[in-house]
């Protein structure tokens, strides 16, 4: 117990240093790139953050714990679509960007929407067992592509010309130009890298430890994945996007959780399905409908209702929808 104790402990420093240095590293390479916080959100640090999942629903599935994985993914979303948002919307209200509204959020309600009927296959299709199979898989690596397509393609419509022969910031763009020279680029790089390597180690650390500690309670994998490792999984999430928040860079923040949910589906989960196909167990139909209630929540509140913002007052309704989910989820652990 002692030794879970400790990695747990030193993979939540490792994450929370990684994800502070995150944040700044990508703030400066996105300036040097010409691109919105908003991007880099998307690819670099989303990926980043979401690492230690990849390596945890890759090891899972490779060794035949299908449930560990896929509730790693389903409890990972959930807490970063209801309460890392909602936490970053109380810190700072979160300004909705057209690309995010009619190409970021979508994506994630896609993603929500497409794993809650690829993964109740009882109740859709009359099987007898929900299994989210190759098939299933390879078009959840499809949609990824044209996410990336999507993010790209918002790359290089918000790029920024160089100043004019007079010193002026290009004016064709969306995102100011400041200059960053040489040194302080490959700082940044370097930090970023540090960070996503300390992101990695300490995430993976903080699974193996919290995951050693509820299995000795013993809990069932899927419900170990919906819990601790959902959570340990996410917390760089939360990390990155509270510090982002602080750092004024909201587009980098809710960036980061777009990213890391569309990741998480379809990518990493349409890898594991499409190596070996994914038992859902005891993920059930409560919790794939929290993670369509949480996508579509985000996606209403900072796109279709007012002003284009996740004011305060939303991210405290998104953080008492977490906050009942993680009651049932508690009921359920207190029953085992």
């Amino acid at each position: 117990m002692f030794h879970d104790i400790l990695f747990f402990l030193l993979g939540l420093a490792l994450v929370v240093i990684g994800g502070n240095y995150l944040t700044d590293g990508a703030t400066v390479i996105a300036r040097k790139m010409h691109v919105s916080g908003l991007v880099i959100g998307l690819t670099v640090v989303a990926f980043g953050s979401s690492a230690p999942d990849l390596v945890v629903c890759m090891m899972s599935t490779l060794q035949n714990h299908s449930q560990l994985a896929l509730g790693d993914v389903v409890g990972a979303n959930i807490f970063d679509l209801l309460l890392v948002v909602g936490v970053v919307a109380v810190i700072r209200p979160i300004t909705i960007t057209a690309d995010m509204q009619w190409k970021g959020l979508p994506m994630v309600v896609l993603s929500s929407l497409a794993l809650f009927l690829c993964g109740d296959d009882k109740l859709f299709d009359g099987a007898t067992a929900d299994i989210i199979d190759r098939t299933d898989g390879l078009m959840f690596l499809l949609f990824f592509i044209i996410f990336m397509v999507y993010t790209f393609g918002m790359s290089r419509q918000e790029q920024v010309p160089p100043p004019d022969s007079a010193g002026q910031p290009g004016s064709a763009g969306k995102t100011d130009y400041t200059p960053v020279g040489r040194r302080q680029l490959i700082i940044a790089i370097i930090s970023v890298v540090a960070s996503l390597a300390a992101l990695f180690f300490g995430g993976d650390w903080l699974v193996d430890g919290a995951s050693g500690i509820a299995r000795r309670a013993g809990l069932s994998e899927g419900l170990i994945g919906l819990t601790i490792v959902g959570f340990g999984g996410s917390v760089p999430d939360l990390v990155t996007s509270v510090a982002a928040a602080i750092k004024r860079q909201p587009g980098l923040a809710l960036g980061n959780v777009v990213g890391a949910c569309v990741f998480n589906v379809f990518f990493i989960l349409g890898l594991c399905a499409t190596v070996r196909p994914l038992d859902t167990g005891t993920i059930s139909l409560f919790d794939f409908s929290a993670l369509v209630v949480g996508a579509v929540a985000v996606w209403v509140f900072g796109a279709m209702t007012g002003p284009k913002v996740i004011s305060r007052k939303e991210g405290i309704i998104l953080i008492i929808l977490y906050t009942v989910y993680a009651s049932k989820l508690i009921l359920d652990l207190r029953s085992h």
